[in-house]
């Protein structure tokens, strides 16, 4: 993977921004396991200040999908420029609720803001300024013991999803897995137990793959299977301890806590693996709108992974003072120049340099409150 494979290809058009390539537990209802600690993960991440230059902190709340980009990059930003932003990886819905309640300095979420959100925004604060920090991909990670290459059709990831699929051995997952040594054990569907934009996102493609799934999309949902566990932390180590367990997960989280990820059928029938390379084709020809409010359910470009999306940072237009507004825009214009090689490193999907102009544009609309 190279940056500039990632970055040159995305175009911006005036309509907006074109982006031209540029379980056992498999019963009724849905359990609660315990939460474990997925290993190099964690829930709160917070910078270090270093001497000099400006002093103070930042407090934000939200989506655990980029929690490990959002920890190094507060960490390195941290180190020279004496900001201290602490940050709780807690889930999308839980951080656009503490946005919403004004108590945290921003919010973090893999779910745009809908519009019953943003009317429960406090007039005093302006309007909500809704920016995304890069893209991300959410990939099926499994514990199958001696299985390193699993394809999942949309037929054979449907059941499980439905519960009609139970074992590993069915011939919904066999039929694609010619050569492979299938397990015969129950399967056991790991999803989110907490409000998540990781839920959206997975849900949002779910809809449109799986045309018997009656429920509806969104940062929670009753799967009516398997088990449940919170964040993606919980999610990467519940699969981690379990044996025959499929679950949802950003992809970062399975790359650090080595889980293997299936291939996946996509819109146009070809099955690909999960790589950062294979998830920025799915942006290929979609507007992002001025709001930056993207969604691509079921993108439908022949060599693209399929689960895909923005994820967002939320701040508000009018701070109380003028330090939050420098530190705030400070380390958007850090983010968008020096934290770009993390992005790669760990491997999320880094914005262009087009897109990363605009975001800093809207972000420049924040300011002190008259």
């Amino acid at each position: 993977m190279t940056f500039s494979r990632l970055r040159s290809p995305w175009l911006l058009s005036a309509a907006g921004f074109s982006l031209a390539l540029g379980l056992s537990a498999c019963g009724t209802s849905t359990q609660q396991a315990p939460a474990p600690n997925a290993a190099s993960t964690g829930s709160a991440a917070t910078s270090a200040p270093a001497p000099g230059g400006m002093a103070g902190s930042l407090k934000g709340a939200g989506a655990t999908a980029p929690y490990p980009l959002y920890q190094k990059w507060f960490s390195d930003f941290g180190k020279t420029n004496n900001t201290q932003i602490g940050y709780e990886s807690i889930g999308s819905g839980a951080g656009i609720k503490q946005f919403l309640a004004e108590t945290v300095d921003f919010g973090a979420t893999d779910s745009a803001l809908k519009e019953d959100e943003r009317s429960k925004f406090p007039v005093k604060r302006g309007k909500a300024i809704q920016v995304p920090s890069t893209g991300l991909f959410v990939v099926f990670a499994y514990n199958l013991d001696g299985v390193a290459n699993l394809k999942l059709s949309r037929e054979a990831f449907c059941g499980i999803i439905d519960g009609s699929v139970k074992t590993w051995k069915d011939p919904k997952i066999a039929k694609d897995n010619a050569g492979v040594t299938l397990p015969d054990v129950p399967v056991t569907f790991v999803s989110r137990s907490d409000g998540s934009g990781t839920t959206s996102i997975f849900s949002k493609h779910i809809k449109k793959a799986c045309p018997t799934w009656a429920l509806e999309p969104g940062k929670s949902v009753e799967w009516g299977v398997g088990i449940g566990a919170k964040g993606n932390e919980g999610v990467t180590a519940q699969i981690q301890q379990t044996k025959g367990s499929i679950g949802y997960t950003e992809f970062s989280y399975a790359k650090e806590n080595k889980l293997a990820m299936a291939s996946v059928q996509n819109k146009g029938g070809e099955f690909i693996v999960p790589t950062p390379e294979s998830a920025a084709k799915a942006l290929a020809g979609v507007t992002i709108p001025e709001d930056f409010a993207l969604s691509v359910p079921d993108p439908e470009a022949k060599d693209a992974y399929p689960i895909v999306s923005l994820t967002w940072l939320l701040f508000y237009e009018n701070y109380p003072d003028q330090t939050k507004v420098d530190q705030i825009k400070n380390f958007m214009k850090w983010s968008a120049k020096d934290g770009k090689a993390a992005v790669t490193d760990l491997g999320y999907i880094p914005l262009p340099d087009e897109v990363s102009a605009k975001v800093l544009t809207a972000v420049d609309a924040i300011k002190v409150a008259k």
